[in-house]
């Protein structure tokens, strides 16, 4: 198994949650990803970076490896801070698709390759998106959090 892949046994009846963040010092500057994966006992830590990008690329890349990871259509929870995130998986990319990938005053979306990557990723599985509030306790958050900072720390070193 890649080690960056993520599998449950097929007789669990786990379900699969992701904690997923981004981080930038400076926006842009070099950023980093995190992301928790989680399913009863079963968990797995990864985290990245990239030198000049946005903190919200790096919360669209933690999305993308987290369902990269895993290694069979699955069900899935993921759990973001970013609204722009969610609101874009969830509402804002069916209007995007109507209009040839343009917003509503007809402007090219902003990072249309992440978010044409998410929605490929996405229709492989079975997603749930969750939005919790950065920075306010929420265990998952905060360690994705970690992890995305670890990303950006491992670029600056």
């Amino acid at each position: 198994m890649n080690p960056d892949e993520f599998e449950i046994p097929a007789s669990s009846s786990d379900s699969i949650v992701a904690y997923t963040d981004g981080a930038c010092k400076g926006n842009p500057g070099p950023g980093g990803w995190g992301v928790w994966l989680k399913a009863g006992a079963h968990e797995k830590e990864l985290f990245g970076g990239a030198g000049q990008t946005t903190n919200n690329r790096m919360e669209m890349q933690a999305v993308i490896e987290a369902l990269s990871a895993l290694k069979r259509p699955s069900a899935i929870t993921i759990v973001t801070d970013s609204a722009y995130v969610k609101d874009g998986i969830t509402s804002w990319i069916h209007g995007w698709k109507k209009r040839g990938w343009l917003t509503a005053d007809r402007k090219p979306v902003k990072n249309i390759e992440l978010w044409q990557q998410i929605d490929a990723l996405a229709s492989r599985h079975k997603v749930s998106w969750r939005w919790v509030k950065g920075h306010a306790g929420d265990p998952g958050n905060e360690r994705a959090d970690r992890l995305a900072n670890r990303g950006v720390e491992s670029l600056l070193r």
